[in-house]
């Protein structure tokens, strides 16, 4: 009988960190989760514990001892305004600190979870393919600038250890536990409360399902100090309702959004969500992020990992039936 590999995930009770821990267990991996306290999310699952997080180098020493693999997926993606340090501090310092770890435990290899707004966005219309270099100074936003900057600290850094970076695109799918922003979104619509669309706007959309076997993949055959796209099908905002609409037996929407109104509007919604604490969808980054090119291509990850990612409507309609079970 072979010898399964054994693994350590972060991020398990993120949505992305989730479906990778589903992925893995249905492929016998050996996985040991890190969580900051007990999860009662976990009480049935086939996997470890280990207590810590990424800010603590001591946690992640002894976490790590004895595994072939790390896939850290654990990352901040809080956008509001106030938590810049925080961000930093999980997504930068903590990346550094994983590595670190990998390096004095012997860690064979090591999968990043970055994200496509890593990406400096090219000119609209071009196809966007794996970049080779990441620059927080060409970014907007800390959460793009803090996984820029790990990024590539890892691509100069990671000396012995072999390391595959992953950039997925915005993720649809089950296992939203915590409340994503695009799942806060997502049920505004759902609820029909909210019967609007937009007139511009776009981003690329991809199950969080095979974002977690590309994830996995990429441990089995991804190449060492190579980035790949994760991303699924590009849908206008426009679109996106639509389907949502569709799917949820709802009628045509009946307002449309311009761009200059969501442009006054945004503003005012920052102030909003700072003051209330709630989760921050329409702010002058998320517009800007609907405008920017998100035409993201998977063919490098199709090529060297076999991703065959499913249709923006198969994933939104089980996104929709997931959570109206788990309400």
């Amino acid at each position: 009988m072979a010898t399964r590999k054994k693994c350590l995930l972060t991020g398990a009770t993120g949505h992305v960190g989730y479906a990778v821990l589903m992925e893995l267990l249905a492929q016998d991996w050996d996985v040991t989760i890190l969580l900051r306290k007990k999860n009662s999310l976990f009480d049935c699952l086939d996997c470890r514990t280990a207590f810590g997080d990424v800010t603590d180098p001591a946690a992640l020493e002894t976490a790590f001892a004895g595994m072939d693999v790390v896939f850290h997926v654990a990352g901040a993606v809080e956008i509001n305004k106030g938590h810049e340090d925080r961000t930093w501090l999980v997504n930068f310092e903590g990346t550094k600190n994983v590595l670190r770890a990998c390096k004095a435990c012997g860690v064979r290899r090591l999968v990043y979870m970055s994200s496509v707004d890593a990406m400096k966005p090219l000119p609209a219309g071009e196809v966007m393919v794996e970049q080779t270099r990441f620059d927080p100074d060409e970014l907007i936003g800390t959460y793009a600038k803090s996984k820029a900057a790990a990024t590539q600290h890892l691509l100069d850094n990671h000396g012995d250890v072999e390391v595959v970076v992953l950039h997925p695109s915005a993720c649809t799918g089950p296992y939203d536990f915590k409340g994503s922003s695009f799942g806060a979104g997502l049920k505004m619509f759902m609820s029909g409360k909210f019967p609007v669309t937009m007139s511009f706007g776009a981003y690329n959309f991809v199950d969080v399902r095979d974002v977690a076997k590309g994830t996995v993949a990429a441990a089995e055959k991804g190449r060492n100090g190579e980035c790949y796209i994760l991303s699924g099908e590009l849908l206008t905002v426009d679109g996106f309702v639509r389907a949502v609409n569709d799917i949820m037996g709802f009628g045509a929407p009946k307002f449309t959004l311009t761009d200059g109104l969501m442009r006054v509007a945004a503003p005012i919604m920052e102030l909003y969500y700072n003051l209330s604490g709630a989760m921050p969808l329409f702010t002058r980054y998320t517009v800007k992020k609907l405008k920017d090119n998100c035409n993201f291509s998977h063919e490098k990850a199709t090529r060297e990992l076999g991703y065959a990612p499913m249709s923006a409507r198969e994933s939104l309609a089980d996104t929709i039936a997931w959570m109206k079970e788990n309400e």
